[in-house]
C-alpha cells in the first residue's frame, strides 16, 4: 500500500521534473543533467512499482526503501517547484521592473542554490540504490530468491467459502428487503429467466440476505434445481465447473459428468453441460460476489433461458455497474442500506452484552454508533470485541473508539473488519484513485462538495483535465469511487447530480489512518502536530489557534492548506506558504482582507477559495498566472477588478459580484481577451450593472460553456444593448457537431422581458435556467438546439408555456417552480425524450397525463407539501417509471397511496422522499430567489438494513506500522454547513 501511494506521487512529479529541461527555467547544462537523471530514476521505482505493487512493501527493509524514496520523490517536488517559483517571480519581476525597484521573496532561492539542490538529490538517488542493494544482499532470498512466508502478502482468496447451510448470521431489520427479494422471486413477470442483484459496499449484509433468501426457497418446492455458488477471485471455468457440481448432486447422471471430465472441459463444454442439466427445469442460482462484467457474461451464456419455466439467478456484488450489467434485461437491483440508529444499537447491544447481563444497565453506544455509521460488520466486530474483553468490566465503549485505529491495526477481533478495509483500498485500479480516496481525509466532516473535490484533485495533479493511460480525467475517478460503493451521494440535486458525498464511518478511519501515517494529509485536530514535513494541512475546528503549536513546523513546504472554523495568526500568515497550490478559506472564520494581500504573492497557486469578512480582491491578483479556480461565493466581495480576467490559467469563476471598472479600449484587459488569451470556461454569478465594457468583451471569450447572469435591480435592466449582444453570441449555434456542454442561467425581474424576446435562433444550449416571472415561453427556448436540461422558476406557468415545452424534442429533464400551474394535458407522445420530470407547486395543481405521454420517463418529482392522494396521476401511463420523490410533508395517507400505487405498477418503482437541506451546502444555490427552492437530498421513506457477519472478504494482511498516529484523531465533527 505504501509503495502504491509514492509510485501515484512520482508519476504526478514526473511531468514537472522533465518540464524543467525547458529553455524558460534557464538553468545550466549540468543542472539539465542532473534532471535528466533524477526523471530516468523515477521512471524505473515506477516500473519496479507497478510490476511488484504487493512484495515492493513486504519486508521491513522494503519498507525502509520506500522511505527513502519517499523522502527523496518530495525532495525533488521542492526543487521542482523552488525552480518554478523562481521563474514565475522573475517574469513578473522583469515586466515591473522599469517602473518598480522590486525586492526578492526572502524564500526565494538563488540559482547556484537550487543546482546545489539537484546535485544533493542525485546523490541522495545514488545513496538509496546503493543502501537496498547492499543489505538485500545481506540475507538469504530464500526459495529462489522469493522472501521468507513471514514477509510473503496473505492469499487474498477467503479460507472458506460463502456457504447458506454454515453461515451464523445474526439479521436485523431485514423483514422489507427480504420480503421485496421473495416478491422478486415469485412475480410471475418476466415469465424467462430474471436477474436480481445484490449490491452494495462490504460488510453491509448482502451475503446473508442472500442466504436467508436461498434457505428459505431451498425448504420450499418453488423451484427444481438450487445451487450456491462462490464466484470472488475464481475464474469463469471454476465458477461454472462448480455449479455444475452443486446442480448435478440429487441429479440424474449424465454420460459428460464426473471429476476426471470436468477438469478436462473447456469453458464451452461446460456451459453446454449447464445447459443439459437446467433445460425445461425451473431452477434458483445465488452466486455470491462477482467481480467483474466480463465473468457474469460467460456465466449468463450458459443459462438456458427457457420462455414459462420463470427461473431465477441471484447475484450479490460491492460494484455497482456489474449489477447494472447483471439486472441490464429484465432484472432488478437492490441497494443495500445501512443500518438506522434504532437497529445499530439493537445489533451492537445483542453482540456487546453477555445474556447472563440483560439486566444489567446496557453501555452508551453513542461514539460505537458513530464511528460504525451503519455498518452491520462494524458493529458486529466492536461489541464481539467488547463482549470478549469481558463488558462490563472491560474498555467502555469510549475507550474503545478512541483507539479504534490501534484495534484495528492489532487486534484479531478485527480481522475481518481489516481485510475488507484494505481489500476496497488495494484493489482500486489505479495510484491516481488511491490518492484521491485518500483526499477525503482532508476535510472534516467527511462531505466534501463534489465539484469543488474534483477542481482539487486537478490543482494537486492526482488526474488530469483529459484522461491518459496513466491518470483518468477528475469524473472518471470520482465514478469509479463511486461505482464500487467506496462513497456514497449525501445532497442529490433533482437532476439526480451527486452534490455533495462521503465516506463510510470505519473506511473514513482508515483512510485517516493511511494518509496520516503516509504523511499524505497532516490533520490538526485539537491536538499538536508532531515536527516534520507537512504537504497538506488541515485545520479542523478551533484546533489551531494556538500559535506555539506550529513552532517546529516548516511552513514553507505546505502544497495544500484548508481551514475549517477558527485559526491562530501564526497558521494565516499566508507568507509563508510561498509553494502552495490548493488554498481552501471559504470557512476560516478568523479571515480578513489584511491576509488576502499575501495571497497575491503565491505565485504557483491553482486552486483559491475564500470566505470570511474577506470585503476585496486586490487588483494584484493578476500574478497568480498559475491560477485556476477562483471562489469567492461565501464572501462579502461585490465588486470585482476586470483585472481578474487577465489570468492566463483562470478556467473557473464563482461569486456574486459586479464589475464597475470601465474596459477601456487598448487597456491591458481589453488587449488580453481581444487576442483569444482568455482559458475562462465558467462564470457564474455575474451582476449586470451598467458594466457594458465589459459585457461587450465577453465575446472575445470563446471557451465559456458555463454561465450566470443576474439582473437584480431596473438599474441593472436599464441598457440591455450590451447584455443581449452577450447572451446572443454565448447561445448562438455554429452548427457544429460537437459543441459539448453550454449552460446559461438567468436572474430576471420584469423589466428583462422585452430583453428575452429579443432573443433571436438559431441558438444552441444543453442547459438552460430562467428565474423570473415568465409571462410566456421566449422564442428562442423553443429554437434551441440540443436543450437536454432546462429549468423554469415563475410565479405561474401558463398552459401556453407548457404547451410550447412538450415540443422540445431534446429535453431530457425538466424542473418547473411555481406556485401554480395552469391546467394543461400532457398528450401522446409529448415530452418523447423526458426522462426526469420534477414539479415543485405551491398548490397541487398537476397537469394530467394521458396514455402515451412521457413514454420514456424514469424519476418523477412531485414537490408539493399539500398533495392529495394521486392527484388522478396516472402512473400506470409510465411505462419506465423507476422513481417517485414525494415532499416529506405530506400526509402519511397520501404516501401509503403512492406505495400502493407503486406496488401495482409493472416496475415497481421505488417511492422516496425528498429531505431539505441547507442551500449553503449547494453548489450552486448560493443566490437563490424568493421563487427558487433550496437544493434537497432523496431518501427513501424507509430505510431497510441488515447485518452480514458471514460476509466474507480478503485481501493481503495489514503490516504492522506505528500505530500512535489513529490514537485520538478522530476529527471533531462542525456544523453540516461546512459541506
Amino acid at each position: 500500500m505504501e509503495a502504491a501511494l509514492l509510485g501515484g506521487f512520482i508519476k504526478v512529479i514526473l511531468p514537472r521534473l522533465f518540464s524543467l529541461i525547458d529553455d524558460k527555467y534557464k538553468l545550466h547544462k549540468g543542472v539539465k543533467s542532473d534532471v535528466r537523471f533524477l526523471v530516468k530514476e523515477l521512471r524505473m521505482i515506477v516500473g519496479a512499482i507497478d510490476d511488484d505493487d504487493e512484495l515492493s512493501a513486504a519486508s521491513s527493509t522494503a519498507r525502509l526503501s520506500i522511505q527513502d524514496l519517499r523522502e527523496l520523490a518530495h525532495g525533488i517536488e521542492d526543487c521542482i517547484d523552488g525552480l518554478m517559483y523562481r521563474a514565475t517571480w522573475e517574469r513578473q519581476a522583469s515586466f515591473l521592473r522599469r517602473s518598480v525597484r522590486l525586492r526578492p521573496p526572502k524564500a526565494l532561492k538563488t540559482g547556484a542554490q537550487l543546482a546545489r539542490e539537484m546535485q544533493r538529490l542525485r546523490h541522495m538517488a545514488k545513496e538509496a540504490h546503493e543502501r537496498k542493494r547492499r543489505y538485500a544482499a545481506g540475507f538469504p532470498a530464500g526459495d529462489g530468491g522469493r522472501p521468507s512466508s513471514a514477509t510473503q502478502p496473505v492469499d487474498e482468496s477467503p479460507s472458506c467459502p460463502s456457504d447458506p447451510r454454515i453461515l451464523d448470521a445474526d439479521l436485523v431489520g431485514v423483514d422489507e428487503p427480504l420480503a421485496e427479494l421473495l416478491e422478486q422471486l415469485a412475480e410471475g413477470r418476466p415469465s424467462h429467466l430474471k436477474a436480481i442483484a445484490v449490491v452494495g459496499f462490504c460488510g453491509l449484509g448482502k451475503t446473508a440476505l442472500a442466504a436467508e433468501v436461498y434457505n428459505r426457497e431451498t425448504r420450499s418446492e418453488r423451484f427444481e434445481r438450487h445451487a450456491w455458488v462462490y464466484a470472488a477471485l475464481k475464474s469463469p471455468w471454476e465458477v461454472l465447473a462448480e455449479m455444475l457440481r452443486k446442480l448435478s448432486s440429487g441429479a440424474p447422471p449424465s454420460p459428460c459428468q464426473g471429476k476426471n471430465v470436468l477438469e478436462t472441459s473447456d469453458v464451452g463444454q461446460l456451459c453446454a453441460e449447464l445447459k443439459q442439466q437446467l433445460v425445461k427445469k425451473r431452477y434458483f442460482i445465488v452466486i455470491d460476489d462477482i467481480r467483474t462484467e466480463d465473468q457474469w457474461k460467460t456465466i449468463k451464456s450458459a443459462l438456458p433461458a427457457d420462455k414459462d419455466i420463470s427461473s431465477r439467478i441471484l447475484v450479490t456484488m460491492t460494484i455497482q455497474s456489474v449489477a447494472n450489467a447483471c439486472s441490464s434485461s429484465n432484472g432488478y437491483v437492490h441497494k443495500m442500506s445501512r443500518l438506522d440508529k434504532m437497529c445499530s444499537k439493537q445489533l451492537f447491544t445483542k453482540k456487546a452484552c453477555p445474556d447472563k447481563y440483560s439486566c444489567y444497565k446496557q453501555p452508551d453506544p453513542a461514539e460505537v454508533l458513530k464511528k460504525c455509521d451503519g455498518q452491520p460488520l462494524a458493529l458486529v466486530t466492536i461489541g464481539e470485541f467488547l463482549q470478549a474483553k469481558g463488558w462490563p468490566t472491560g474498555p467502555s465503549c469510549e475507550d474503545v473508539c478512541t483507539q479504534i485505529g490501534y484495534h484495528l491495526e492489532n487486534d484479531k477481533s478485527f480481522e475481518k473488519m481489516r481485510r475488507v478495509l484494505i481489500h476496497n483500498y488495494t484493489t482500486l485500479l489505479s495510484h491516481a484513485l488511491k490518492a484521491c480516496l485518500l483526499y477525503f481525509g482532508m476535510f472534516p466532516s467527511n462531505r466534501p462538495r463534489k465539484k469543488s473535490l474534483l477542481r482539487r484533485w486537478l490543482a494537486e495533479g492526482f488526474v488530469e483535465p483529459q484522461p491518459s493511460p496513466s491518470s483518468p480525467d477528475p469524473i472518471a475517478a470520482f465514478n469509479a469511487l463511486m461505482d464500487r460503493n467506496i462513497i456514497e451521494p449525501i445532497n442529490l440535486s433533482n437532476n439526480d447530480n451527486v452534490k455533495t458525498c462521503q465516506t463510510y464511518g470505519m473506511m473514513r478511519e482508515f483512510i485517516l489512518h493511511m494518509s496520516i501515517s503516509q504523511n499524505f494529509v497532516t490533520l490538526f485536530c485539537n491536538d499538536k502536530i508532531e515536527p516534520k514535513y507537512v504537504r497538506r494541512l488541515s485545520l479542523h475546528d478551533s484546533s489551531a489557534t494556538d500559535a506555539d503549536s506550529f513552532n517546529n513546523v516548516d511552513l514553507s513546504l505546505v502544497r495544500s492548506l484548508a481551514i475549517f472554523g477558527k485559526a491562530s495568526q501564526t497558521v494565516l500568515d499566508l507568507s509563508k506558504y510561498h509553494l502552495l497550490r490548493v488554498l481552501d478559506l471559504e470557512k476560516c472564520e478568523e479571515l480578513k482582507d489584511d491576509h488576502v494581500k499575501d495571497i497575491c504573492n503565491l505565485l504557483l497557486l491553482k486552486y483559491l477559495s475564500l470566505g470570511g469578512g474577506v470585503t476585496t480582491i486586490p487588483r494584484d491578483i493578476v500574478k497568480l498566472k498559475h491560477l485556476v479556480s477562483l471562489d469567492v461565493r461565501r464572501t462579502k466581495v461585490q465588486i470585482l477588478h476586470v483585472e481578474v480576467f487577465q489570468l492566463p490559467s483562470l478556467i473557473h469563476l464563482f461569486g456574486k459580484f459586479k464589475l464597475t471598472d470601465i474596459v477601456k479600449p487598448k487597456s491591458e484587459v481589453h488587449e488580453f481577451l481581444s487576442k483569444g488569451k482568455s482559458n475562462l470556461e465558467t462564470l457564474a454569478g455575474f451582476v449586470t450593472d451598467r458594466s457594458g465594457g465589459f459585457l461587450h468583451l465577453m465575446g472575445y471569450m470563446n471557451k465559456l460553456s458555463k454561465v450566470k447572469i443576474l439582473c437584480e435591480s431596473p438599474a441593472g435592466c436599464a441598457d440591455q444593448t450590451d447584455l443581449k449582444e452577450a447572451i446572443q453570441q454565448f447561445i448562438e449555434d455554429e452548427k457544429q457537431a460537437n459543441v459539448g456542454s453550454r449552460s446559461l442561467s438567468l436572474h430576471f425581474g420584469k423589466c428583462c422581458e422585452g430583453l428575452l424576446n429579443s432573443l433571436k435562433g438559431p441558438c444552441y444550449l444543453s442547459s438552460l435556467k430562467l428565474h423570473g416571472d415568465l409571462v410566456a415561453l421566449p422564442q428562442f427556448v423553443v429554437s434551441l438546439r440540443g436543450l437536454r436540461e432546462l429549468c423554469l422558476s415563475s410565479t405561474r406557468l401558463t398552459a401556453g408555456v407548457l404547451e410550447a415545452l412538450s415540443n422540445l424534442s431534446y429535453l431530457q429533464y425538466l424542473k418547473l417552480v411555481a406556485h401554480d400551474l395552469e391546467k394543461f394535458v400532457v398528450r401522446d407522445q409529448a415530452f418523447c425524450r423526458l426522462l426526469r420530470l420534477s414539479l415543485e407547486l405551491q398548490c397541487p395543481t398537476f397537469p394530467t397525463i394521458e396514455e402515451g405521454a412521457l413514454p420514456f420517463l424514469v424519476t418523477l418529482q412531485l414537490l408539493c407539501k399539500d398533495l392529495h392522494g394521486l392527484s388522478d396521476l396516472k402512473i400506470e401511463y409510465l411505462k419506465h417509471l423507476k422513481e417517485v420523490t414525494l415532499d416529506p410533508r405530506v400526509t402519511p395517507t397520501t404516501r401509503g397511496t403512492w406505495e400502493k400505487a407503486a406496488r401495482k405498477h409493472p416496475n415497481r418503482p421505488k417511492v422516496l422522499l425528498l429531505k431539505s437541506v441547507d442551500a449553503a451546502q449547494s453548489e450552486l444555490a448560493d443566490y437563490t430567489i424568493a421563487s427558487e427552492p433550496a437544493e434537497s437530498a432523496i431518501q427513501e421513506t424507509s430505510i431497510p438494513a441488515l447485518l452480514n457477519q458471514g460476509l466474507v472478504a480478503s485481501s493481503s494482511a495489514m503490516r504492522k506500522q506505528s500505530t500512535s498516529v489513529l490514537s485520538n484523531m478522530g476529527p471533531s465533527e462542525v456544523s453540516s454547513a461546512l459541506t
